[in-house]
């Protein structure tokens, strides 16, 4: 099993959410999320003056999913949160160990 962690723009959340409901992923958890990359930010106008916004609202998705799955759901997260515009975003995917659904005490990736 692999955690997938997607952190992507605020307007490409409900697009990717849903393409992932398509596939047989609706579970997640969502957070909003401030940060920023190694652009450190973004200039912005408001009323004719232009203010600088170091920490941009982005929303973080985690999704626990099945080995045989990871590379379809990276590829499909990827598609649908692309804007080719700096702050499109970042994927990161880490081994989960275990997993158990509380309710009924199943494991591993029948929890999932």
């Amino acid at each position: 099993m692999k955690k997938i962690v997607a952190i992507v723009r605020e307007d490409r959340f409900t697009i990717v959410k849903d393409a992932l409901s398509d596939i047989g992923y609706p579970g997640m958890t969502v957070t909003v999320v401030k940060g920023h990359g190694s652009q450190k930010g973004i200039t912005e106008q408001w009323r004719g003056r232009a203010y600088k916004t170091d920490f941009i609202k982005k929303i973080q998705m985690e999704i626990v999913v099945a080995d045989k799955d990871v590379e379809n759901i990276i590829q499909r997260i990827a598609k649908e949160a692309q804007t080719g515009s700096i702050g499109d975003g970042k994927i990161f995917i880490s081994p989960i160990e275990n997993a158990v659904r509380i309710r009924t005490g199943e494991s591993g990736e029948k929890a999932i």
